[in-house]
């Protein structure tokens, strides 16, 4: 063997692993990128499955409706962020309109106003005691209940009883004169009196979700 043959074929070992050493090396990157295109795939279909759980979810709460006379049914999650007692009284405020003859366009208002009031809770204190606000007179406020009612409303007793508190609201809207024609919040600005008509305005949406939510059909009572 000539010392030429023995070196071509050294070259030709020599190029012979470097393509192995080329060819592993493809092999190992193209496996990598598998790996990365599987990862992405299923964080793709992750994530798509969970949107499609989420979009369901919500529709399903959506689509539910509740028996505003059977406060036990009402989600424990809440409704548009309003939840245990505060759907209580706005069931309450829905049932005293709807008994004194206000149909949905009267109930979303009751309950826009008690939002914008108390945040829908049967508080025993006012704007004074919060804030310091007095009346133009200068005397305190003596706001308190769901519809933050002064004294010259009702007694403390009406007043601090969601029912009847309610029913004094509507005894004043239905008075007014042309209130479906108005904007909402101006409306029940004209019945409360307060500083601000746009006040209520923030409310009305979530208002009219919760009255739909709890319009509902009751079950059939048995006798």
């Amino acid at each position: 063997m000539t010392a030429g043959g023995a070196q071509e074929r050294a070259r030709r070992a020599a190029a012979r692993q470097r393509a192995a050493r080329r060819r592993a090396k493809a092999r190992r990157e193209s496996s990598r990128r598998m790996l990365r295109r599987g990862a992405i795939v299923a964080a793709i279909s992750v994530s798509a499955v969970a949107g499609v759980w989420l979009l369901s979810l919500a529709a399903l709460q959506r689509d539910q409706s509740y028996c505003a006379a059977q406060p036990a049914s009402f989600p424990a999650a809440g409704i548009s962020g309003w939840s245990g007692e505060q759907l209580e009284n706005a069931a309450t405020i829905m049932l005293t309109a709807r008994r004194l003859g206000f149909d949905r366009d009267g109930q979303v208002l009751g309950v826009m106003t008690a939002m914008g009031e108390s945040s829908l809770r049967n508080i025993g204190h006012g704007d004074w005691e919060t804030s310091g606000v007095t009346n133009p007179d200068g005397s305190r406020t003596s706001s308190i209940g769901l519809f933050q009612q002064q004294k010259w409303w009702g007694s403390v007793a009406e007043r601090m009883d969601p029912a009847t508190a309610a029913t004094l609201f509507y005894a004043r809207l239905g008075k007014l004169k042309g209130w479906r024609d108005m904007e909402p919040s101006h409306a029940i600005n004209l019945v409360q009196v307060n500083a601000d008509k746009e006040h209520y305005a923030r409310f009305h949406h979530e208002a009219a979700e919760v009255v739909d939510a709890l319009s509902g059909p009751c079950p059939a009572v048995t006798p």
